[in-house]
């Protein structure tokens, strides 16, 4: 994978990631597109810019995650 083929992948997850639609899915087509979807260091990539963006999701909603602990918790044993 080159830098630019970086690039454009990391500019569709910043764009789909808070759409609601699959920004993996997309990450998957435009791969295809490119012709490096079978890769293996693609598809590394490709969990690396997920973690992060979760990641980054937990970072934003921090305070909001441990306020309603007792919530979440039920939720889990549910």
């Amino acid at each position: 994978m080159e830098i630019w083929q970086a690039i454009v992948l990391a500019i569709v997850e910043g764009i789909t990631e808070f759409l609601p639609v699959s920004s993996t899915g997309h990450m998957i087509i435009v791969s295809s597109f490119m012709g490096i979807a079978s890769d293996s260091f693609v598809k590394l990539f490709t969990i690396a810019i997920q973690f992060g963006a979760i990641l980054s999701v937990i970072v934003l909603y921090w305070k909001r995650f441990f306020q309603s602990f007792e919530f979440y918790f039920k939720i889990f044993l549910a």
